[in-house]
């Protein structure tokens, strides 16, 4: 019964991926943002190669800093957000606790790491799977059913933050909520205004795992390209 619901959808899935092949390759996020990867302040590149990415998106961040006295915690606010995938679409609903470390790099500048820890997602029942747009790993393009749930957890590093303008608590400083948490009004609320040329997030990473649930791909993680670049996918079948 849930072969015979898929095989309608092939044919037309096959001429769509001719032509999806051709565009540019999106990022998939729980937030929408900035998709470069760049160069990082060496104080967070010293830990985050040390302890791995999977690690860096869960630690306690501030204790692992080379002068944590200049490192701030804040959360963590529980969040939900809908996840686009590589090949534009919303594939899945996410659940989190976003938390940001703010380190001040010492020259009038400061990088905010957010963390999504402790999260979930569901799949919505849209037809491409997160990785179907990009082959670059040599992962074949696939679809995922609806209702397919497992864990994610990961980063964004949001580099060349000026003016710190708060230290409160609230996720939003200027209304002093935490109820729609996201990274532009953590960001905005806390530090001058960001705009794209000067405040982006320019290293990401983000893991999704899944049990079987009849997946034939299990695991995708979407980074930048100086963390590796997009890898695996999560997919209950592949296309021809």
């Amino acid at each position: 019964m849930k072969t015979n619901k898929k095989l309608p959808v092939v044919a037309a899935l096959t001429s769509l991926l001719l032509a999806l092949a051709a565009l540019p390759t999106a990022r998939a996020a729980p937030d929408p943002g900035s998709t470069a990867g760049g160069l990082l302040p060496t104080a967070i590149l010293t830990v985050l190669n040390a302890v791995g990415d999977d690690t860096f998106a869960v630690a306690d961040l501030a204790p692992l800093m080379p002068h944590p006295e200049r490192t701030q915690h804040y959360g963590p606010y529980p969040s939900g957000s809908p996840d686009s995938g590589s090949c534009g679409n919303d594939w899945a609903q996410d659940a989190f606790d976003r938390h940001f470390t703010v380190h001040d790099n010492g020259d009038m500048t400061f990088t905010v790491v957010q963390q999504f820890k402790r999260g979930s997602f569901v799949t919505n029942g849209t037809v491409f799977s997160p990785g179907a747009c990009d082959a670059t790993d040599g992962t074949p393009p696939g679809t995922i059913d609806a209702n397919v749930t497992g864990s994610m957890n990961g980063y964004f590093i949001i580099s060349n933050v000026g003016l710190q303008t708060s230290h409160s608590p609230y996720c939003n400083a200027t209304s002093m909520t935490n109820e729609g948490c996201t990274t532009t009004i953590f960001i905005n609320s806390h530090f001058a205004p960001c705009y794209p040329v000067t405040c982006t997030v320019t290293t990401f990473f983000n893991h999704y795992a899944a049990g079987d649930q009849g997946l034939v791909y299990h695991s995708w993680k979407n980074a930048s390209a100086d963390r590796g670049g997009n890898q695996g996918d999560i997919s209950s079948m592949t296309l021809p």
